[in-house]
């Protein structure tokens, strides 16, 4: 592999926004550019078909995602937050349960837990890695939860061993949410095997991402992925025929599954070229009001590359103008959100509140190139607080 070129010096100084694109946090046509003929093939084959929803594209893509995940079954649903909603529904969750997870992860696993009629009980989180505290996710069992929702965030896995030992032990339900985790593999297992169900999103700006919603549920557990497949259609057991409460309309139509199975192939490869951006990110952005994380590994995909700094909103706004797009993930903790009031008033998550308040997206994504990884590079490290 060739030298990664230096990120110093006249072909890498700091550029204006004025004379260069803004380099996008994403860059969903470039992403799609060494696919784009095997899609468009794709959605060509399923228009002349005629068969447009949990038809043979379905079944081809459940087949190849499980076989990817190293899974028994996988289960199309229409997007990622159905995806952990059916899986806790399918698992018997409801009204009188409380299901414990975390509140810095985008409130995807909170509006799942409440639509079930289920109580959330948020744990705080790590303050190095962002996931779930262990001991404190230990003390929440022991007072009594009946499942887990374990979010992998921003692609680095959350200790699944430690956490479905945890689980298995106190008779706990194991949920994985693997939204931003497709591919992150412990040994020789992936992100969403740890425990009884894995649910993904396939947004398209997800590590695997569709063109346009979509997502699945893994499992090893027949009776589950059974009972998973009538749920995501009405509960029916035959057509017209509903034996499961809490059913929906939440399939995987043809021309998603289609693009899906299209652009499986590419994703360890895409992996890849995320964690190759990460460790120039970790080796070459010098600048103490910024703390750049540890990422690497198999255990880490990189779905999102994200720094902290006690001036976010200055080195945000420094970014914008150097031409570098930059987000918060997230900014409001779920148990801080205002549609609950003072619900969760008594909840205090002291390092999920200070992780509001100082992360900071960098752009991070398979279709950069090595001169806009270098541009982000110069940005940061010139920052001033």
């Amino acid at each position: 592999m060739a030298p990664a070129p230096t990120d110093r010096g006249p072909d890498h100084r700091i550029r204006s926004a004025t004379l260069a694109p803004m380099i996008p946090l994403m860059d969903l046509r470039r992403l799609h550019e060494p696919c784009a003929d095997e899609v468009r093939k794709a959605l060509v084959d399923v228009l002349e078909s005629g068969s447009f929803v949990l038809g043979q594209q379905c079944t081809r893509f459940e087949t190849a995602f499980a076989a990817w995940c190293g899974a028994r079954n996988a289960v199309g649903v229409a997007n990622g937050t159905d995806a952990i909603e059916i899986a806790l529904r399918a698992l018997g969750i409801g009204a009188s349960d409380a299901i414990a997870t975390v509140a810095n992860a985008g409130g995807y696993a909170t509006t799942a837990i409440v639509a079930c009629g289920a109580t959330p009980v948020y744990v705080d989180v790590d303050d190095v890695t962002c996931n779930i505290d262990i001991a404190a996710l230990g003390a929440a069992i022991a007072q009594g939860v009946r499942a887990v929702v374990l979010t992998h965030l921003y692609g680095r896995l959350a200790a699944p061993e430690v956490v479905a030992k945890l689980c298995a032990d106190a008779g706990v339900h194991l949920i994985e949410d693997c939204a931003q985790a497709h591919g992150a593999k412990l040994g020789d297992r992936r992100a969403g095997t740890f425990g009884v169900a894995g649910c993904f999103s396939f947004y398209p700006t997800k590590n695997l991402g569709a063109l346009g919603d979509g997502g699945a549920i893994v499992t090893d557990d027949p009776r589950v992925a059974d009972r998973v497949r009538r749920l995501r259609q009405y509960g029916w057991q035959a057509k017209y025929r509903s034996i499961d409460a809490g059913g929906r309309n939440s399939r995987l139509d043809e021309l998603q599954a289609a693009v899906l199975t299209t652009k499986l192939p590419y994703v360890d490869a895409q992996n890849g070229r995320r964690r190759e951006i990460a460790r120039r990110y970790m080796q070459r952005i010098s600048n103490r009001a910024i703390e750049v994380p540890a990422r690497d590994g198999e255990s880490d995909v990189v779905h999102l590359f994200v720094v902290r700094s006690r001036d976010r909103d200055a080195l945000a706004a420094h970014l914008r103008r150097e031409g570098v797009q930059t987000d918060v993930h997230y900014p409001v903790p779920d148990h801080r959100q205002p549609v609950f009031g003072p619900r969760f008033a008594t909840t205090k998550l002291p390092v999920t509140e200070r992780l509001a308040n100082e992360v900071l997206t960098l752009p991070c994504h398979p279709a950069m190139t090595d001169d806009e990884v270098s541009h982000v590079i110069a940005a940061c490290t010139a920052f001033t607080a």
